[in-house]
Formats: C-alpha cells, structure tokens, sequence
C-alpha cells in the first residue's frame, strides 16, 4: 500500500468547528502514511484577491500601496487571529508569532515590489492563504495528539513562471517529492501553489488544489486520493444552478476529463490527466457524513447511474467574426484566431463556423478580451456578446432540454451523439 492522499477545501477550514471535524477526519479513516493537502479557510482567497485589487488601485491613484494594503489584508488578519484565538486560548503565542510574520512577508513584498506583471504580483500574494490555514491547522492538528509535519509545498511542486496558470515541471517536481515517500507521519501542506526556478510563487489557477493533489499523488505513487467536500460527492448538477440533483457513484476516468473539460465545477479540469497515468482511484467524499461512500473515479463504468449531466458556466464571451470582404473562413484565418487566443488566455469553450463566419465562446477569466477586439477588427467583422451562459448536457435526452431557462435568448446551439451545448443570452 502506497500513501493516500486527501484534499481538504476551503468549506472544511473555514472555522473553528471545520478545523476540529478535520482532525475527528483523519482520526476516523487514519492518518499514517496521509499526505493532506490544504486550501485557504473559507473565503480568505477571495478576500486575497481584493487586497490585490486595493493594491492596483492605489498605484493607478499615486497613494501609498502600503497603507492600502495595510488597510485591506485587516479583516483577513483579523479573520485568523480570531480563529487562532479560539482554538488555542492563552498557548496561541507561537502560532500567532507564525501568522504575524506572514502577515509582514505580504507587506514586506509590496515595499520592495518594481514588477509591473499583475499575474506575478497575484501569486505572490494570494497564495499567503493556503499558508496561513496550514500553519494553524498543523499547529491544531499536533494539539489534539495527531502528529504531523508541516511543508512548504513551494518546495517540492516546481512550474514555469506562466503565473495564475503555472504548468508543472514533472521531473524536478517528481525528485523533489521523492523525499516525502519514506514518511510514515501525517504530512500536512497546501494547495493551489509551485513555486518557478527563482523560487518565486506560482498558482496553478483557481481550484487548483484538487490537481496540487494529484500531481503530489502521482509523483509520491500513491494509492488514491480523496476529495473532501461539503457535498455527498460528485452529483449531476450543480445543485446552485439546478433542481433535483442525483449523486454519481462511479465515473470513468475519460467521462471525468470530459465533466472537467466542460465545466463541471466538483473536479478540477487537470486534475484527472495524472491519476489515470497510474491508475490512482480518485474518491470524493463528504466530510460531514464520513459513513457515506461518496463518488469513486476509476476505470470501468462511464457512470453509475448513467444519466444526463447538466452543466452551466456564467458570464462567458460570445464572438461572431466574419472576413471583411466576405470571402471564406480558411485555415490561415484559424490559425491566426487561435493563437490571439492563446496571447490573450482566453479558453476556448465552443466553436461553431460556417463558410464565411465563425463563433466561438471564450471563457475570459484573465480578462483579455478587451485586448483581443482590437486586434481581431483589424481583419474581421467582430460581433462581441458579454455576459452569455454557455450550457453543456451529457448524455441528454429530451427531457432534459427543459433547464435551459425559456426566458433566455438562444444564440448558439451544436449538439454531438453524447452532448449538447447551448449559448444563451439574458436580455
């Protein structure tokens, strides 16, 4: 038997309740030979991201970035102090000492910062959450008699310096968790972040600690790795978005690259590629009722039970685009649109072309599609729609065609054997 892996999300941390049933967790289901890997408490990434947002507005405005900051990070500082407050009383003094200096790391790199990238200042801010939620839980976590070690996860996931969305650099990545497989006690680290060879943070994009997970779990060998959520696993829907929602109790490996890859938001999209590599079973599983089985992810079955999987990503881009002079699409005008896309980090959702247009839905999480138009209209006739919906329906029926709001204007439709997709525009 090779170690497991968990992964504990942001809900499982978020207070001082979480953080206890984390530990009846793991005293539950064991804990040797246990890489866990650990987000930001609660909404600490998003609170993060806001202090970034402070930071660029008080450089756009010429007032003093430290105080901006200072006067943005307070409630996150203010958010772990209280926590540690409650989970340690009057022995607290060493963990605070911990948080305290991070805390002054933050400030210290926006003092000595000249970098004008906003992705790198980006990293190198958010990524303080995953740390300081690690700290306090390992510091816990040795409180109430489970032993652990506590790493730098910069340490051992190496990337290239693309920020917001580092790819990883498997082979020094692979040497440098190789030290970790002898460990017999609980190692506790974090998610969502590398670091470049500057040693410079990197993040390896939103949710991406599910894939911190399976790159540790397939460098480390193990032999699974479990999701832990606030849910009873992997269910058909987003049940934020969608009524009547069933749990998913085996998904093949290839059907969850595909959930990924359209958007479903319980897996994160790269975290598949690695486990199927080594034939690692991924389980997601919810932390409140540690009785239930949850959703396994192995070969086999494509789903159990098979039935329509609904899927829906906000606040996407539609963009109609025509040549000109209004002659053919031709591969040389593909090519060139591909790679804008690509300068700009646009993800590509859905395409659709006919002999004189194309559409295609951009995911603009990077916000580049206002760098994107420009260039586009000096060769073609852009049509830009903000704001759409793009629906995807696995394995869909009839029936299942009804979710798609009628007051919803449809722009595109294309439909395969296996899945339907939709653009949708609220007027």
């Amino acid at each position: 038997m090779g170690k497991r892996v968990f992964k504990f999300g942001g809900a499982s941390v978020k207070d001082v309740q979480s953080i206890a049933n984390v530990a009846h967790a793991l005293k539950t289901e064991g804990h040797e030979d246990v890489c866990m890997v650990v987000s930001a408490m609660g909404k600490t990434t998003n609170a993060m991201e806001v202090v970034v947002a402070d930071y660029f507005k008080a450089k756009t405005d010429n007032k003093d970035v430290v105080e901006a900051v200072n006067q943005s990070i307070a409630p996150v500082v203010d958010f772990h102090r209280a926590i540690i407050d409650e989970l340690f009383g009057d022995r607290a003094d060493q963990v605070r000492a911990d948080i305290e200096r991070m805390f002054d790391e933050i400030v210290g790199f926006i003092t000595w910062n000249k970098s004008l990238n906003k992705s790198f200042i980006y990293d190198q801010i958010v990524g303080y959450g995953e740390l300081l939620s690690t700290r306090i839980l390992s510091a816990y976590l040795a409180e109430v008699g489970i032993d652990n070690t506590w790493y730098d996860v910069r340490t051992l996931i190496k990337t290239d310096d693309s920020y917001r969305d580092a790819t990883v650099n498997w082979e020094a990545t692979a040497e440098k968790v190789s030290s970790l497989k002898e460990a017999r006690q609980l190692i506790v680290t974090q998610g969502f972040l590398g670091s470049d060879t500057n040693n410079f943070t990197t993040t390896l994009g939103r949710e991406g600690s599910d894939y911190t997970a399976a790159i540790l779990a397939y460098a480390l060998e193990a032999s699974s790795v479990s999701i832990w959520k606030d849910v009873p696993g992997v269910l058909n829907a987003d049940p934020r978005y969608f009524t009547d929602t069933q749990l998913l109790h085996q998904i093949s490996y290839r059907e969850a690259i595909e959930l990924a890859f359209y958007g479903a938001s319980v897996i994160h999209p790269k975290t598949l590629q690695p486990l199927q590599r080594r034939a690692i079973p991924l389980h997601v599983r919810s932390f409140i009722d540690l009785s239930a089985k949850g959703t396994t992810v192995t070969g086999g079955a494509a789903l159990v039970p098979q039935i329509p999987c609904f899927i829906v990503k906000k606040n996407q881009v539609l963009l109609e685009l025509a040549t000109q002079d209004f002659s053919f699409m031709v591969e040389q005008h593909f090519g060139k649109l591909f790679n804008l896309f690509a300068k700009y980090r646009l993800k590509v959702d859905l395409i659709q072309n006919s002999a004189i247009s194309f559409k295609v839905c951009l995911d603009n999480r990077f916000e580049g599609i206002d760098g994107l138009i420009p260039e586009l209209e000096t060769e073609f006739k852009v049509n830009c729609h903000k704001g759409v919906s793009l629906y995807t329906i696995r394995h869909f029926d009839e029936k299942s065609l009804r979710v798609i709001p009628k007051e919803e204007r449809i722009l595109v439709e294309q439909r395969t054997d296996q899945t339907l997709q939709v653009v949708t525009y609220s007027e």
